[in-house]
């Protein structure tokens, strides 16, 4: 069977989109991200996003995302910017548009070609929001947490997916990436504080209105940018007092810059670019 599908990425978070809208979600989805995400021997992405059909009449679509495990996610900042693009581009040219995902309606608003910005909803630190135990109820702001026998503080932060975020201090050593990211990823993803996993980020502060962060994915591992991830850490830096509230914070990522901005309400803003790479066919 021949699966066609659309390349594209967002500060290279990059996903395998398919157009579900009129064939619907297909039942063997989750077995096509596994085998088409592995890099160098298939299509190579950190996963699949389909783009069903509206299930409400006031949404534009319904974003359905798989990470490379194959495991479902509930959102991905990056991944829904692209939505928007496609849509604009492949049938519904609207400067705003509404799009349901698993944690939620979201609004997505186009500001120059190719660029869009989306309206995340608001952050947590609330344990049972991650979820994560063991922690104590939250606010889980600095709090210890023991990986791989070594000890971190983090703050654990929903955006409607968890993650874990470790201020990193960069006059000691660089941020963790390639191997060295791996070697203590998986102990984050996996610890028993999480229940569900954890997407963790490492994040210095270059400023008050611009961080560096790299990224560990649950189920797909290191990516060069998580939008959730940036959305995640600037939250997480505003709760520890070193970036503002309402104004835009830069985030630098591996693969481009991403700006969120955190608003007196705990609701986050998410832009940045949305770029389609190549349009395929491959072999399932």
């Amino acid at each position: 069977m021949k699966l066609s599908f659309t390349k594209m990425h967002g500060c290279g978070n990059d996903y395998i989109y398919l157009d579900c809208r009129q064939g619907g979600l297909p039942a063997q989805v989750q077995e096509w991200s596994v085998r088409l995400s592995r890099r160098r021997l298939s299509v190579g992405a950190d996963g699949i996003i389909c783009i069903c059909a509206p299930e409400k009449p006031d949404a534009d679509a319904t974003m359905r995302m798989y990470n490379a495990d194959g495991s479902e996610g509930r959102m991905c900042g990056n991944g829904i910017r692209c939505v928007a693009q496609y849509l604009y581009t492949h049938g519904v040219p609207k400067s705003t548009l509404e799009i349901d995902t698993a944690s939620g309606r979201k609004t997505l608003r186009r500001l120059k070609e190719g660029y869009w910005q989306v309206e995340m909803g608001r952050f947590s630190a609330m344990a049972a929001d991650l979820p994560a135990k063991g922690l104590g109820a939250g606010p889980l702001v600095n709090v210890p947490l023991t990986v791989f026998g070594a000890p971190f503080t983090v703050t654990c932060v929903s955006m409607g997916n968890p993650h874990c975020v470790v201020h990193w201090d960069k006059t000691t050593e660089p941020l963790p990436t390639g191997g060295a990211l791996a070697a203590i990823g998986p102990g984050f993803e996996k610890n028993s504080a999480f229940p569900e996993r954890t997407n963790t980020e490492f994040v210095t502060v270059e400023s008050p209105t611009h961080i560096t962060m790299r990224v560990w994915e649950r189920g797909s591992g290191e990516t060069l940018a998580c939008g959730t991830g940036a959305c995640a850490s600037v939250s997480a830096m505003v709760l520890q007092g070193l970036c503002p509230r309402g104004e835009p914070v830069t985030v630098s990522l591996l693969g481009g810059e991403l700006t969120v901005t955190v608003r007196d309400d705990d609701s986050v803003l998410l832009a940045g670019p949305a770029e389609t790479a190549f349009e395929g066919t491959a072999e399932v």
